[in-house]
């Protein structure tokens, strides 16, 4: 049986059945996240996964907290608490700061559950098996100070390729290129500055050339990626070549081999960990509706679509790294099936946004240049961040958040042009009518401000398909501000006192477009479209809101985020508004923000 966060309903329109994975990127665990990090992987895949829903179609929509790996042992050392009193520190923390912002998962979990250890070792063996894992002698990197290993990512120094003084050991952000830490000059560690020292250790590696004819065949066909992302994944294979999965590390899943059983020094590298999440998270969410079957929908469906979300750091993992695991797999291992089961599925699309820097510098929480999420939500709506997210952040280039822009959308956008809409419409139905009134005969204006609302379903849904959430949020807003222009010259508060059923035809119509608008805003915006549809007198929930529970036996007891989907209503179409439904007094979406608060704001960073 479908458990109740799941909707099984289907939309009339052909593509309904095509079961949809929003595979969202894995937040560290290790401190709590700041509004750069769910610019890229948090409200896009939100948005979509609300969108899809409201198609009628089946989504599941899984991440969860990454647990394993140095960041939370540096994170446990600076606090001098072991690294598992910091995992569920911030997982608890993260995943309620996604639940206040309204992103609707199905299962958001976290990395250090039994059953994700157990999803991860079989397919560690499963590519063991079939010699995708080869063994060789490489020079790691140590910390001097602790002899703990340096994952790539903490070594920093000058790119050999193009000079670049700030490349990772893994990756150059400025030419794109694929490293190892000990081909850097001047490396150094980015924890203490101290340099690395290089010796030789004994790992497992990814043989990615192996499926390099593959990848760019695959890739080749990727016509409707964004060109930034298809561009620099088909780069990365001019210089693939074999990828550690292991490290020297005792945080970790361990190595499923009788060799390594019972030794505390090699573990699974946290990257092939953290991309398995996203098969480990879709089984557990079947276990917890009780069809522990249900995840091979999304998974070997041949219709089935998958579409990843992250920032731009974590292409090359979706792109080329993921993708290389679920081709080796196949339909392999414990959890493929083995023969006569199709082959786990490939990504259909990786959504990558850019970066967001903050006031002209890059975010960063060790040098202070940081708006967590949470210390945001203190003070302002979840709406607003989601609004200047879409409308201003960096889905296709780099942007830049300034308080000071933030306030001024807020103001002269969400406010001045959606909620005043929301709020003069309403207020003019409960004020002269109390109820939707009836409509008399339609003008010519009537009939083209409803017809242009209506297409905006087309419009916007084709844009939200192409993930090109910018744009559908910028559709939607410019409709807001056709209907305010209606009102504008049609007057009704003047109408009302002459010709009440001229005005009640207008009210009519707009309290339509304001119900339809609402609809078409419900991915961008839930908190205030769920509240619109109540005072509206709408049933059911437009914008299901998630929740955070516990769940698994005593032994493994874990935080979830999850959202109850049995009210939802499934619905991207025409809002059947019938006259005579009350309408109360509204109360406005969104607050007006002095514009104080922006220099305000700017003096907390200091």
């Amino acid at each position: 049986m479908p458990s109740r966060y799941h909707r099984w309903a289907l939309s009339p329109d052909p593509g309904a059945s095509a079961p949809i994975l929003v595979a969202v990127a894995w937040p560290y665990a290790s401190g709590p996240r700041h509004i750069g990090h769910v610019a890229g992987f948090g409200v896009p895949s939100d948005i979509f996964a609300r969108y899809q829903r409201l198609r009628g179609r089946a989504v599941l929509m899984v991440s969860g907290t990454d647990e394993h790996g140095t960041p939370i042992l540096v994170a446990a050392d600076r606090e001098g608490v072991s690294p598992r009193e910091v995992a569920d520190r911030y997982n608890r923390v993260i995943a309620d700061d996604l639940r206040r912002l309204g992103l609707s998962y199905d299962l958001f979990t976290r990395t250090t559950t039994r059953n994700h250890e157990r999803v991860v070792q079989d397919v560690f063996t499963t590519l063991h098996e079939k010699g995708y894992l080869i063994r060789r002698t490489q020079l790691g990197a140590f910390s001097p100070a602790t002899g703990r290993t340096l994952p790539d990512r903490y070594i920093e120094g000058t790119c050999p390729h193009c000079g670049y003084p700030a490349a990772r050991g893994d990756q150059c952000d400025n030419c794109g290129r694929m490293l190892d830490p000990t081909e850097l000059l001047n490396p150094r560690s980015r924890i203490d500055g101290s340099t690395p020292v290089f010796r030789d250790s004994e790992h497992f590696f990814l043989d990615l050339p192996a499926f390099a004819a593959a990848l760019g065949t695959w890739i080749e066909s990727r016509q409707g990626w964004r060109p930034n992302v298809r561009a620099f994944s088909l780069n990365l294979l001019a210089e693939i070549r074999p990828r550690a999965v292991t490290r020297d590390i005792d945080w970790g899943v361990p190595i499923p081999l009788p060799e390594f059983a019972g030794r505390p020094d090699k573990r699974i590298y946290v990257w092939f960990d953290a991309v398995v999440g996203y098969l480990s998270a879709s089984v557990e969410w079947a276990h917890l509706g009780r069809d522990p079957e249900a995840w091979r929908r999304w998974w070997q469906d041949p219709d089935s679509r998958h579409y990843y979300f992250m920032g731009k750091d974590n292409i090359v993992f979706h792109s080329v790294i993921w993708p290389s695991m679920l081709m080796g797999y196949g339909s392999g291992g414990t959890f493929g099936g083995g023969p006569g089961h199709p082959p786990l599925q490939l990504p259909e699309n990786v959504v990558s946004s850019e970066f967001l820097t903050m006031e002209g510098a890059k975010f960063s929480s060790s040098r202070g240049v940081v708006i967590e999420v949470r210390d945001y939500l203190e003070r302002y709506d979840p709406d607003p961040l989601r609004y200047y997210l879409t409308a201003a952040g960096p889905e296709t280039q780099d942007t830049d958040f300034t308080w000071e822009e933030f306030v001024r959308r807020n103001n002269d956008e969400l406010v001045a042009t959606w909620g005043n809409l929301v709020q003069r419409t309403l207020q003019l139905a409960a004020r002269h009518f109390g109820e939707v009134p009836e409509p008399g005969a339609l003008a010519e204006a009537d009939r083209s401000v409803r017809q242009a609302v209506t297409a905006g379903f087309g419009r916007v849904a084709t844009l939200l398909e192409e993930a090109r959430f910018k744009a559908a949020l910028q559709q939607a807003m410019a409709l807001a501000a056709q209907v305010n222009q209606y009102l504008g010259e049609q007057e009704p508060w003047r109408l009302v006192n002459g010709d009440r059923e001229r005005a009640a035809t207008v009210v009519h119509v707009a309290l339509q477009c304001v119900a339809d608008l609402g609809v078409m805003m419900a991915p961008f915006l839930p908190f205030t479209s769920q509240r619109l549809h109540e005072m509206l007198g709408g049933e059911g929930q437009l914008a299901p809101l998630p929740e955070l529970e516990e769940v698994g036996p005593a032994e493994d007891r874990h935080l979830v985020l999850r959202t109850d989907l049995t009210m939802s209503v499934p619905r991207w179409s025409p809002v059947d508004l019938p006259p005579g439904r009350p309408i109360g007094a509204p109360l406005p979406l969104f607050r007006k923000l002095d514009p104080a608060v922006a220099a305000a704001e700017v003096e907390r960073l200091r």
